[in-house]
């Protein structure tokens, strides 16, 4: 496993635990989307179609 890997295995992670704590908390995920500021309900997103994946 070579550090590129390494790095796309932390950031599935991070995500997965994002979602989790998001989701426990019941707060807004706030993200870019076309250079506007955007909040998405937790709930709506799953770890299954993670943004980090290849």
């Amino acid at each position: 496993m070579d550090n590129s890997d390494k790095i796309i295995e932390g950031l599935e992670r991070a995500y997965i635990k994002l979602i989790e704590f998001k989701k426990y908390k019941k707060t807004p995920i706030i993200i870019s989307r076309d250079g506007k500021v955007v909040e998405i309900n937790p709930d709506q997103i799953t770890t299954n179609n993670n943004v980090y994946k290849r």
